[in-house]
């Protein structure tokens, strides 16, 4: 029996070793890369991309095996946020006209490690890992993508690489929203009321589950045809906004201690009045202006305005006993250590709507763009590390757990 482990293991030792060195060779990548901003028609395929290496101590090197796609990257690839994110990727840029083109989108990742920097000590070769790419990076429809050893967590043993790419994002959002922002946690949402609206997206079917596994009572709003799916990870009411007037029907419920806002528009200026007043209770909006600001109005002034207009709303909820604060997706791998021993208890599913091949990228952000989302969309990047896949010539969709009405989630 030893024998057989240690021949086992020196298997594994020589894939591993045979994968960081082919990793050190690749210069070039197949992805899907945009030259520039604007509609689904920027999107292009090439088997050239500069493939990423290994370039610092804390760098993780990932094999992709599936992805997905979030609103964030349908905006993305308009220009949202071009500005504070091209500075970001280049401090050396401000003032400067370096290109950052080509972009390579893709927030989610599901894979393998094949190399690791001399710093690295959470991984090595062969590991199975997941990740929410930071929207400054290179993403993850591509062979390949790096990050650092903080930004990438082991995958939940108990999920596919499809599964697992479609949580990441949505994850990291969801718990910086209802943990930084709202204040909540596992060990004070016992007695908590929260209301998610534009609960059937992959932020909202996420914090459902996360908030239930925390003890909370969830109310949320989705369009009849979504109730199925909410009701099915968890939410406890469930208010139908297109059947009338949805602010007065959750006014007719008892007040809340937190509201998670995935649509924002006009909902900003109804829903604080339903939470509990002088009591510590949050507005959190997952839609803010600032990234929409500084594209418009430059790096300064849109900086400037946008902090003035969080300033004024603030204020005026204040005032009436409530606190308003902005939600940012951020990406960390250490929490999703946590959700994933959350999944592989059960606690948390993932929710994938339709499964898209490599190929056919363009079509997976049309599927997205189209609205009304009932759970993930995922891109299968390594189809032949994907067991019970279909084919390049068709599209998976599972309807059964769709759930999404059109939730901006951008911040």
């Amino acid at each position: 029996f030893r024998e057989i482990r240690s021949f086992s293991e020196a298997i594994k030792l020589s894939y591993m070793c045979i994968l960081s060195a082919f990793s050190r060779l690749q210069s070039n990548m197949s992805a899907w890369v945009i030259d520039e901003y604007g509609n689904n028609g920027v999107l292009r395929f090439t088997e050239e991309a500069t493939a990423p290496s290994i370039s610092s101590g804390d760098d993780v090197l990932i094999r992709v095996h599936a992805a997905s796609l979030n609103p964030i990257d349908i905006a993305m690839r308009a220009g949202y946020g071009s500005i504070l994110l091209k500075l970001r990727r280049d401090l050396m840029s401000l003032g400067q006209n370096a290109s950052e083109f080509p972009i390579i989108l893709g927030r989610d990742v599901s894979g393998v490690v094949v190399d690791c920097g001399s710093g690295v000590t959470h991984f090595t070769p062969g590991d199975e890992v997941w990740a929410a790419v930071p929207p400054w990076k290179q993403g993850s429809l591509a062979e390949l993508v790096s990050l650092s050893e903080y930004e990438v967590s082991h995958k939940p043993s108990s999920l596919s690489h499809t599964e697992a790419a479609s949580v990441p994002y949505v994850a990291s959002t969801a718990l910086s929203a209802l943990v930084n922002a709202g204040g909540l946690g596992r060990d004070n949402c016992a007695d908590k009321r929260v209301l998610i609206i534009g609960a059937s997206g992959g932020v909202g079917t996420f914090s459902i589950q996360l908030l239930k596994a925390w003890g909370a009572h969830v109310t949320v709003t989705c369009s009849h045809n979504a109730e199925g799916l909410v009701r099915g990870v968890g939410a406890d009411d469930v208010v139908d906004y297109t059947a009338g007037d949805v602010a007065a029907e959750l006014g007719r419920l008892e007040k809340f201690d937190v509201v998670l806002d995935n649509v924002g528009g006009g909902s900003e200026h109804w829903a604080p009045d339903l939470l509990k007043a002088w009591s510590g209770a949050k507005y959190v909006t997952l839609v803010t202006p600032l990234l929409a600001n500084t594209d418009s109005m430059g790096l300064l002034e849109g900086g400037v305005r946008s902090g003035l207009a969080l300033s004024q709303v603030a204020v005026k909820n204040m005032c009436n006993g409530v606190f308003y604060r902005w939600g940012f997706y951020a990406p960390d791998g250490p929490v999703l250590d946590d959700v994933s021993r959350l999944v592989d208890t059960g606690k948390i599913l993932p929710v994938v709507e339709a499964t898209f091949p490599f190929a056919q990228v363009p079509l997976a952000f049309q599927k997205l763009e189209g609205g009304h989302a009932r759970g993930k969309t995922v891109i299968s990047v390594n189809q032949e590390a994907q067991e019970g896949m279909a084919g390049t010539e068709g599209v998976e969709e599972n309807t059964s757990e769709a759930g999404g009405d059109g939730a901006k989630e951008l911040n």
